[in-house]
C-alpha cells in the first residue's frame, strides 16, 4: 500500500490555533458592541466568514441578540449554518422562524441534514421538512431513519462515486475529474440491485489501460463497514487504517454509503466532548445561552442525582446522632450544602471551558452570560432550598435547622454559578489551564462559601 500525503500534525495544529484566534477575535468584536453597531459588524464578518464561523458567532450571543443576527444571514446560506451548529441553538432558530422561511429552509435541506437535525427536533418540524422534499429524498430520510443514533448507517453519506463492474476505466477516471467529493479515494463497485461488489483505489485506476474494466481492479484488501456498526467503532476502525473512506453496507450487503475520515474525527470529537459534558450532567448540544428554565430544568436531574450521595454521607454521620448535640446535627448536614454548591459550580464551568475551547467567550458576552448562570443557579437554588430545608427540618424536628440549611444552599447555589464563570476567566488572564485547574479552586470557593454560611447563619440563631 503506498503511503499518503499527510500533511504534519504541527502545520494541522498551526491552521486550527490561527483559526480560533480570528474566531476569538470576531466574537470580541461583535459581542462589544449592541443595536445597530452590532449588525453593522455582523454584516462585515458575513461577507467573508466561513459557515461555521458564523454558527459559532450566533452560539456566542444571547438569544434575543442571536435571532437578529441570524435574520441577516443570506437565506440560501442558512442550512450551511445550522448543520455547523448545536441542536439546542439551531432548534431555538427553528422555532422562531416564520413559516415561509421555515418551508423555504426545508425546500434546501438534504436527507442527511434531516437526519442529523431529526434526532433533537420535535416530531411536527421533521414533518414539515419531509412535506417539503421529493419522493426520493424521502426515501434516503427512511432508509438511514431505521438506524438508531448510535449506528454509523444513520449518518453514512449517500455522496459517492459508484459504477457497475463492467464499466471501463477511462468512465472510472471521468467520474475522478468531473466529481469532487471531501475525503474521496475510491471507487465503489455494485450490481443492479445496488449490492456492494468491491473497492477501486484511484491509485490503481490511473496506473490502468484505459480500455480495462473495473472489475479486473477490485483492491483485495479492501475493507467493509457494517451499518449496524456503533458510531464509535466506525470511527475507530477508519481512524486507525490508512484510508480516507470505507464502504457502509447494510445486512443484505447492500451499498447504502461511506463513512470517511472527516466524518470520523469529528464523531470521536464529539464523542470525547460529551464525555466532559457528561461529568457534570451536560449534554456538549447544550446552549450556552439555553432560557433560563431549560437550564434549570436540565441541570436539576443531575442536582437531584448529586442529592442522593450527598445525604447518603450525611446519614453515615448521623449514625452517631445520639451522643451528639444539637451542635454536631449541624456537622451532619455541611456536606449537603458544600456538595450541592460544588455540582452546580462544575455545571457553569464546564460549560465555559467548552465555550473558551471554542472561542465562544469574550468581555463582551461573560457579564450576558454570568446573568444567565446566575438565573439558572438561583432557580435551582430556590428549588432545592426549599427541598432540603423541608427534610433536614423534619429529620432533626426543627424548622429553624430546615429554614438555616435552606438559605444556605440558595446562597451557595447562586454564588457557585457566579464563581463557574469567574474562575475560568481569571485563570485564562493568569495564563493558567482552567480545565485543570479550575476544578479545584471552584470547589475550594463553593465549601468556604457554603460552611461560612451555614455556620454563620446557625451561630446568629441558636446563639
Amino acid at each position: 500500500m503506498e503511503p499518503m500525503n499527510h500533511q504534519p500534525i504541527s502545520e494541522d495544529q498551526d491552521a486550527t490555533s490561527i483559526l480560533q484566534t480570528e474566531v476569538s477575535q470576531a466574537v470580541q468584536q461583535l459581542t462589544e458592541v449592541e443595536g445597530e453597531e452590532q449588525a453593522e459588524v455582523f454584516s462585515e464578518i458575513l461577507t467573508e466568514a466561513e459557515s461555521g464561523t458564523v454558527a459559532i458567532l450566533l452560539e456566542s450571543l444571547p438569544l434575543d441578540e442571536r435571532y437578529e443576527r441570524w435574520q441577516q444571514v443570506e437565506p440560501e446560506e442558512r442550512v450551511d449554518v445550522l448543520n455547523l451548529m448545536r441542536a439546542d441553538p439551531r432548534l431555538g432558530i427553528l422555532k422562531k422562524m416564520p413559516d415561509e422561511e421555515l418551508d423555504f429552509l426545508f425546500a434546501q435541506i438534504s436527507p442527511e441534514d434531516l437526519i442529523d437535525w431529526s434526532d433533537s427536533l420535535p416530531d411536527s418540524i421533521t414533518d414539515r421538512a419531509l412535506a417539503q422534499m421529493g419522493e426520493r429524498q424521502r426515501k434516503h430520510f427512511e432508509l438511514y431513519d431505521q438506524y438508531d443514533e448510535n449506528e454509523i448507517g444513520r449518518y453514512a453519506d449517500h455522496q459517492m462515486l459508484v459504477l457497475n463492474p463492467d464499466s471501463t476505466v477511462a468512465q472510472g477516471q471521468r467520474f475522478f475529474r468531473r466529481i469532487d467529493l471531501d475525503c474521496n479515494d475510491h471507487l465503489f463497485l455494485v450490481d443492479t440491485n445496488d449490492k456492494y461488489l468491491g473497492t477501486v483505489r484511484r491509485y490503481d485506476l490511473y496506473k490502468a489501460d484505459s480500455q480495462a474494466l473495473l472489475s479486473t481492479l477490485i483492491w483485495p484488501d479492501s475493507r467493509v463497514i457494517s451499518a449496524d456498526l456503533s458510531l464509535i467503532e466506525a470511527a475507530e476502525a477508519i481512524e486507525h487504517s490508512r484510508e480516507l473512506e470505507f464502504p457502509v453496507v447494510d445486512e443484505h450487503g447492500i451499498l447504502i454509503g461511506r463513512m470517511t475520515l472527516r466524518t470520523a474525527t469529528a464523531l470521536v470529537r464529539e464523542h470525547y466532548e460529551s464525555q466532559l459534558m457528561a461529568t457534570a450532567g451536560m449534554d456538549e448540544d447544550d446552549d450556552l445561552f439555553a432560557p433560563i428554565t431549560v437550564g434549570a430544568r436540565r441541570r436539576a436531574v443531575w442536582l437531584g442525582i448529586n442529592l442522593l450521595t450527598a445525604f447518603l454521607a450525611s446519614a453515615t454521620i448521623g449514625l452517631f446522632e445520639d451522643v451528639l448535640s444539637q451542635v454536631v446535627a449541624l456537622a451532619v448536614l455541611m456536606p449537603i450544602v458544600a456538595s450541592m454548591g460544588g455540582i452546580a459550580g462544575s455545571q457553569s464551568l464546564t460549560l465555559m471551558i467548552r465555550g473558551m475551547a471554542m472561542g465562544q467567550i469574550s468581555a463582551g458576552n461573560v457579564f450576558s452570560l454570568m446573568k444567565n448562570e446566575l438565573g439558572i443557579g438561583a432557580l435551582n437554588g430556590t428549588l432545592w432550598a426549599v427541598i432540603i430545608g423541608l427534610i433536614a427540618g423534619w429529620w432533626f424536628n426543627d424548622v429553624i435547622m430546615g429554614l438555616i440549611i435552606g438559605c444556605a444552599i440558595l446562597i451557595n447555589m447562586a454564588i457557585a454559578a457566579i464563581a463557574g464563570v469567574m474562575v475560568p476567566m481569571l485563570l485564562q488572564k493568569l495564563n493558567q489551564d482552567a480545565a485543570l485547574s479550575g476544578s479545584v479552586i471552584l470547589t475550594t470557593v463553593t465549601d468556604v462559601v457554603g460552611f461560612f454560611t451555614f455556620l454563620g447563619l446557625a451561630t446568629l440563631l441558636y446563639l
